[in-house]
């Protein structure tokens, strides 16, 4: 099972100094409408010369928690789990990219997320949201700040919120309407601000190993 996007390599720029990101997504829904968003910011990433890869958890499809990844002795964790464990301990920075159910994140990225801890440790997050109304999902990015935070990881305060996902995207995942146009026109400073923070941590990684 692969849990990558695919990589279009001639357009990753700069390849010894990319930044590797993981972007999550967590829509278990049959009709989702925000793995298209998903799927555009892995493209956007690479064409502004860095590595991608999407995490798509129905896709991953680890079990609800009953062990964490750490919980496991060594060689016994679910290959899917380990498999993504390695991923997320080599990424530079992570991309959540979540709905919002009934106010709150959605059960399937949470329940991916929790089943790791340390993996997390000392990188940045950013957080992209979307619904089909026009709140964009805030509400349930609101919560992920806490989430995200609490399990290690440093959040940009940048969000990118998408509202009306539903007719953000046509058919073939191209940014479409107003939706689509608010989306392209903020993604270069939420970027930005990601990689800002990538980049600062990795140099105080080089120069400094974590407190614990």
């Amino acid at each position: 099972m692969s849990l990558a996007f695919p990589i279009d390599a001639s357009r990753a720029t700069n390849a010894g100094m990319a930044r590797h990101i993981l972007v999550l997504y967590g829509s278990y829904r049959r009709d989702r409408h925000g793995i298209k968003l998903a799927e555009w910011l892995v493209d956007a990433i690479i064409a502004r010369g860095d590595r991608a890869e999407l995490i798509d958890a129905r896709a991953v499809d680890l079990p609800m928690l009953d062990r964490m990844f750490k919980e496991y002795r060594a060689g016994e964790a679910p290959p899917a789990m380990a498999a993504l464990a390695a991923r997320i301990r080599t990424a530079d920075g992570f991309l959540f990219v979540t709905g919002e159910y009934n106010w709150g994140p959605q059960p399937g990225l949470k329940n991916l997320t929790d089943h790791f801890l340390e993996e997390w440790f000392w990188r940045p997050a950013a957080i992209a949201c979307y619904s089909a109304g026009p709140l964009a999902g805030v509400r349930a990015m609101m919560g992920w700040r806490d989430i995200l935070g609490e399990m290690g990881m440093a959040v940009t305060s940048s969000i990118l919120p998408v509202g009306g996902i539903g007719s953000a995207f046509d058919d073939d995942g191209k940014p479409a309407g107003d939706g689509g146009k608010r989306l392209e026109k903020a993604f270069p400073r939420f970027a930005d601000d990601l990689n800002w923070w990538i980049d600062a941590a990795k140099a105080q990684r080089a120069k400094q190993d974590p407190p614990y």
